[in-house]
């Protein structure tokens, strides 16, 4: 188990019930980096994944290189 998923195991746990809006997730990463701009980087490779997480044209283009 990797030191990050407690974390996700908690976020799970307590809020896994709850139904929450992209917005929602976006406005909460914001929070989140103004408190923690050290954190900016990772944060924005997490959203720009999220984004393009279904993206067909990323699929291909990480199959040509």
């Amino acid at each position: 188990m990797y030191f990050t998923d407690r974390g996700i195991e908690e976020l799970d746990e307590r809020r896994g019930d709850e139904q929450v809006t992209l917005a929602w997730l976006a406005e909460r990463l914001r929070d989140f980096v103004d408190h923690n701009p050290e954190f900016e980087t990772a944060v924005e490779r997490l959203a720009t994944w999220l984004a393009r997480a279904d993206d067909e044209d990323d699929d291909a283009g990480e199959d040509a290189e």
